[in-house]
């Protein structure tokens, strides 16, 4: 889709789909008040015949509009005005662009930027039309015989009301394209089945996003490299399976100058099965999304190589299959972490973090100024926060508070839980230096506990995504988010700024 922006009023693209909204109990934006003059008043009649009430998500398409020259106008419903939302407003724009995905529409020009949304200026609405469209045209049919139509939309252009914002709209544009087609690069890799998204097929990905920007280079450390440096946790993990463990390590140096790096560590379990702790049938349906960590770090290293930003970042992926069987890691188990940590092993459902410990001391070689890792750890992070928000745990409260703001600036937003000492006490072990699980009490922060007993020696953040990397209700709904490499590109962003 190509994005652009255009001061016209309505009536001069009167041969276009014109998107414009409507408030609740019929109140008119500026560009439907154009329209609506423009039409000798035929869109408050029509409006009035129909019942449009401007509800939210409501949309009503409109071709040949009365005696005017408006061919095709789509009315979408924005609720009450002074109660539009960040979120709010994002809804509104997927819902009218999803009412074009059928239609032979070529153009469109979204005046939706009228809107007004609490403390956001037009550059945000500019940046979050762009995203909010390319995901409301995502679809993933790869291995589906009779695919969906595609769309005839090839271009929309947005709606600018003050020229003296277009430098800074301009760059929103850019970013958000940015954004969005990173955020369908982490949504394809995570939506492919294990069968083919295994830890080589990643790091076959990894080395693909290497060659397309100069500046992202690669190295991929194999299972004997791993055994030499001592990294028995990710081993452990991964010695059940007739899949190869990989830790792939990405680097993006957007600038000549020598800056400690931010690390990104993503969790890639390419599929879990809980191992010997064996999963339900049921409970197994969706576990190919245990790598949407991984898959947002390769997303984000993406936009960020796109934009160009003037920052060094590093991603590391440790990258396995979790797997039951006669060579498989089992409970009671006493692995060597790469920190010379030992683990005793109470869950080998609980996997993401042993993978994760060994690539978080692993970072420590690139003297990082901070360290974000990113997983789909724990269920009790869905039954806490649900699938709004992820869960947000550091031993950094400044990080913590930036990672927070990017999370509302960009609409992917994360909550912050506890991470008291008292809650250390649940992970001891009587026969070594831990366990691997804290029992059901409190398990998003007792994981996270585990994880920052490897993060001493940087700043460091975790984010639970396991409720917002995919979306799962049932057998038959299942997609991923794409998610928080929104909320990552935006605290990288921010922090190129600083």
């Amino acid at each position: 889709m190509k994005f652009s922006l255009s001061t016209a009023e309505p009536k001069k693209h009167a041969n276009l789909c014109l998107i414009v909204g409507i408030y609740e109990d019929g109140e008119l934006t500026p560009a439907a008040k154009a329209i609506d003059i423009g039409s000798k008043h035929a869109l408050t009649k029509l409006i009035k015949r129909g019942g449009f009430k401007g509800k939210l998500g409501q949309t009503l398409p409109v071709y040949h509009l009365g005696d005017s020259t408006f061919e095709h106008i789509v009315i979408v419903g924005c609720g009450k005005r002074e109660k539009i939302t960040s979120m709010i407003f994002r809804n509104i724009v997927i819902c009218a662009m999803k009412s074009l995905k059928s239609t032979q529409t070529t153009q469109a020009v979204c005046y939706l930027t009228e809107l007004d949304v609490t403390k956001k200026n037009a550059a945000w609405k500019t940046r979050q039309i762009v995203e909010a469209t390319e995901d409301a045209f995502y679809c993933f049919d790869l291995f589906k015989s009779e695919k969906n139509p595609k769309s005839s939309l090839t271009e929309i252009l947005v709606y600018l009301g003050d020229t003296k914002h277009q430098k800074d709209c301009e760059l929103a544009l850019k970013q958000g394209k940015a954004i969005a087609d990173s955020v369908t690069l982490t949504k394809n890799l995570a939506n492919l089945p294990s069968n083919i998204c295994t830890p080589s097929f990643l790091a076959d990905q990894a080395k693909d996003l290497a060659k397309l920007h100069a500046a992202v280079s690669l190295k991929v450390l194999s299972e004997n490299e791993m055994k030499k440096l001592g990294m028995g946790a990710l081993l452990g993990v991964s010695q059940g399976s007739a899949e190869e463990a990989k830790l792939i390590c990405l680097e993006y140096k957007g600038s000549s100058k020598k800056q400690a790096p931010v690390a990104l560590v993503g969790k890639g379990v390419t599929f879990d099965t809980g191992g010997n702790s064996l999963k339900s049938p049921d409970g197994m349906v969706g576990m190919k999304y245990d790598m949407c960590g991984a898959a947002s770090v390769i997303g984000t290293i993406n936009a960020i190589a796109i934009l160009k930003l003037p920052i060094h970042v590093v991603g590391v992926i440790p990258a396995v299959e979790n797997m039951p069987g006669g060579t498989a890691y089992k409970p009671e188990d006493i692995l060597t972490s790469l920190s010379g940590q030992t683990i005793e092993v109470i869950s080998t459902d609980a996997e993401g973090r042993l993978i994760l410990s060994d690539a978080l001391t692993y970072c420590e070689r690139y003297k990082p100024d901070v360290v974000i890792d990113i997983a789909t750890l724990t269920g009790a992070v869905v039954i806490a926060l649900g699938t709004h928000a992820s869960g947000l745990l550091s031993n950094n409260e400044v990080l913590a508070q930036e990672l927070l703001e990017a999370g509302l600036e960009s609409n992917d937003r994360a909550w912050q839980l506890p991470l008291w000492d008292e809650y250390q006490e649940q992970i001891k072990s009587p026969f070594a230096d831990m366990a691997n699980t804290g029992g059901r009490s409190a398990g998003t922060i007792t994981a996270a506990c585990f994880l920052s007993r490897f993060a001493k020696k940087f700043q460091w953040a975790h984010l639970d995504v396991a409720g917002t990397a995919a979306m799962m209700m049932g057998t038959s709904e299942r997609m991923a988010t794409g998610r928080p490499v929104p909320l990552l590109v935006q605290y990288l962003i921010d922090r190129a700024k600083a």
